[in-house]
């Protein structure tokens, strides 16, 4: 778990490389989804092309669809779910009709001014959408892609005005979980303003 631009999607990827897990994105999926041209996937884009957020039931749905895919012995690390109360209930729910249950959530976090610096500084490249970062990793030629050329932009909801909505949205709904998860003795908070190299060294210790 974490804000946007905490960078819990950078390190559930090198978690799921280190630790041998399946890394499982929300937004992942939904794009699959979508490229596949699937039910689900058809459903949520008929929500995000009106600007409106993809109800629960369709990403638990799409969530569980892809445990469901997994061998029984295969452990997995969720990136970007469960958002909600509903989806963390809904997913304790499907995981104990199967005898599995969430071992462990990690929470990264972060403060507001950083998580703004962080999310305002995004660019990404038209044409090959390779991330770039005006502070953390910025393109060798102001405003073109290394890899391809193409020209860089920013996302509608990386500028600070709607960054800082953002944000507001995330933590309301958030603060519920972390409550949740602290209940039932599952939550570790990480430090997520501490160099990539050593959050990554904690979140494996955890592991351990």
């Amino acid at each position: 778990m974490g804000a946007p631009g905490s960078g819990k999607g950078t390190q559930a990827e090198i978690l799921s490389q280190e630790a041998s897990l399946v890394h499982i994105a929300s937004g992942d999926l939904f794009r699959q989804a979508q490229k596949e041209g699937t039910r689900l996937g058809r459903l949520a884009q008929s929500y995000m092309e009106k600007g409106l957020l993809v109800p629960n039931e369709v990403t638990i749905q799409m969530i569980l669809e892809r445990i469901a895919t997994l061998e029984n012995s295969q452990g997995f690390i969720l990136d970007g779910f469960p958002r909600t109360m509903e989806q963390a209930q809904a997913l304790d729910k499907a995981l104990a009709g199967k005898d599995k249950a969430i071992d462990r959530v990690i929470y990264v976090k972060v403060s507001t001014e950083e998580l703004l610096r962080r999310l305002s500084g995004r660019r990404i490249c038209r044409q090959c959408q390779t991330p770039y970062h005006l502070v953390f990793s910025p393109p060798s030629v102001t405003g073109r892609c290394d890899r391809c050329g193409g020209e860089l932009y920013q996302r509608p909801d990386d500028t600070e005005e709607t960054a800082q909505k953002r944000l507001e949205v995330y933590f309301v709904q958030t603060a519920p979980l972390i409550s949740y998860y602290q209940q039932s003795g599952k939550l570790v908070e990480i430090n997520g303003e501490k160099p990539i190299e050593e959050v990554s060294k904690e979140l494996l210790a955890l592991l351990g």
